[in-house]
């Protein structure tokens, strides 16, 4: 979950970027509360007496889901260069190539000029991690 692209003769890191604990949490437990008011909605809609079952439903799924991702979503790693980001799984994008960087919650989506969309997720700082890698472009670009 590290980024694993060999760095260009010359070219350098200027930031890691690491998910955090924190914001993970915080988008699970929101995740939490929209499937449980999901679960008994649905629950309400087909006339189910028990509406309650929803939300312990809603509730466990997210729960499962945080519990079995948290170990590998904490490993993930970017790194912001003088010329790219690059990401886990062989992501990456060029600086140059870097149309829009917008803010999703906790996280940063990278969309590129051929439609590309990389996601930075949990992170404790969005702002300033956006402003940072647009700061980057901008010295990037003649």
């Amino acid at each position: 979950m590290v980024p694993q692209a060999e760095l260009e003769p010359g070219e350098r890191v200027l930031k890691i970027f690491h998910p955090d604990h924190t914001a993970y949490w915080r988008d699970h437990a929101w995740m939490a509360a929209g499937a449980m008011a999901l679960g008994m909605g649905v629950l309400w809609a087909v006339g189910n007496p028990h509406v309650w079952t929803g939300a312990v439903g809603g509730l466990a799924a997210i729960a499962v889901r945080a519990g079995y991702l948290a170990s590998d979503e904490m490993k993930a790693r970017w790194d912001l260069t003088d010329r790219r980001v690059l990401g886990p799984l062989g992501k990456q994008a060029w600086l140059r190539d870097i149309a829009q960087v917008r803010v999703l919650g906790s996280a940063v989506q990278i969309v590129t000029a051929g439609g590309d969309k990389h996601l930075m997720k949990y992170q404790a700082d969005r702002d300033a991690v956006k402003t940072r890698i647009e700061a980057a472009v901008a010295e990037a670009r003649p």
